[in-house]
């Protein structure tokens, strides 16, 4: 599987609560992970067992030395992560008691990722994983790639923006969660499992699935296999940030391994949950065997 996408540093800081407008507080001191919508992505699947590729850009700064070494002592294929002159990418992430998150993306150098700088032979993959933290016009290339060559497209709508047809019709499977899907349908977020579920089916195309992950609320999905719902596995929330990256990461390595549908939620779901336990983005993604104890497999 490729993954086309980002690659942060998070600059991470514990509060008690998130400052209101023109407020300022106190919290811990601050510290440093690898992370990324598209970084956290590939480790994700990377550490359960999937075959990535990376592809992304990094700047010629500390922070991108660090994170293409953080990246490096993963199992994946790094050949096309560039190198430019623009400062790497950053995110700075407030983290409340309760494990709730803020954050506000520092694009950098992942806004250099333009379609000329994808892989020549891009429409030779199996499963290509996206994000919207790099420039638009390159996740419709890429998608289009791929769908013209036969392999399948999963796009993470997040941070949610509107689709262009083109890139809407090249999707696979979408995965956003429920606030996501109210900006995409220019609506509110769901309530409930039920609502969710309407919404899914409104975001689908004719070929396509629809995965809302719901927090504490599970999961749903409406495709042309039809909908269901996983509710969400009780745990300890110790911090967020990196719990959604984790679902889609599981989601396409379990889909990628020839897992049905349901099962393959189910296992993301689980990794999700699993994530939520620890601190920091790819710090707290599992191994295949800490998700297997986790979810009895």
């Amino acid at each position: 599987m490729r993954v086309i996408g980002s690659i942060n540093m998070d600059v991470v800081v514990e509060v008690e609560r998130a400052p209101g407008a023109g407020e300022t507080v106190l919290g811990s001191d601050y510290r440093l992970h690898p992370g990324g919508k598209g970084a956290n992505q590939a480790v994700a699947a990377a550490r359960l067992g999937a075959p990535v590729d990376m592809v992304g850009c990094l700047g010629r700064d500390a922070y991108g030395d660090a994170l293409f070494e953080a990246l490096r002592r993963e199992a994946m294929a790094l050949d096309h992560v560039q190198r430019v002159d623009t400062p790497s990418g950053a995110a700075f992430i407030t983290v409340e008691r309760g494990g709730q998150n803020r954050i506000v993306v520092a694009p950098g150098a992942n806004a250099q990722l333009s379609a000329e700088r994808l892989p020549p032979d891009l429409e030779r993959t199996d499963w290509l994983l996206l994000q919207l933290e790099v420039p638009l016009p390159t996740v419709t290339a890429a998608a289009a790639r791929v769908r013209a060559g036969g392999g399948h497209v999963v796009l993470n709508a997040a941070p949610a923006a509107p689709l262009p047809a083109e890139l809407a019709e090249a999707v696979d499977y979408l995965v956003v969660n429920e606030t996501e899907a109210g900006v995409l349908l220019g609506v509110d977020a769901p309530a409930h499992a039920e609502q969710a579920l309407q919404l899914a089916a409104r975001l689908r195309t004719a070929r396509s699935t629809v995965v809302v992950t719901l927090g504490a609320q599970g999961s749903v999905w409406s495709g042309p296999a039809g909908q269901g719902r996983v509710a969400a596995l009780p745990v300890e929330v110790v911090d967020t940030t990196a719990c959604g990256d984790a679902y889609v990461g599981a989601l396409v390595w379990a889909l990628g391994a020839g897992q049905a549908l349901a099962r393959a939620i189910e296992l993301a779901n689980a990794n999700g949950a699993l994530t939520a336990t620890r601190e920091g983005a790819q710090p707290s993604l599992p191994t295949f065997q800490e998700l297997r104890r986790f979810a009895a497999l």
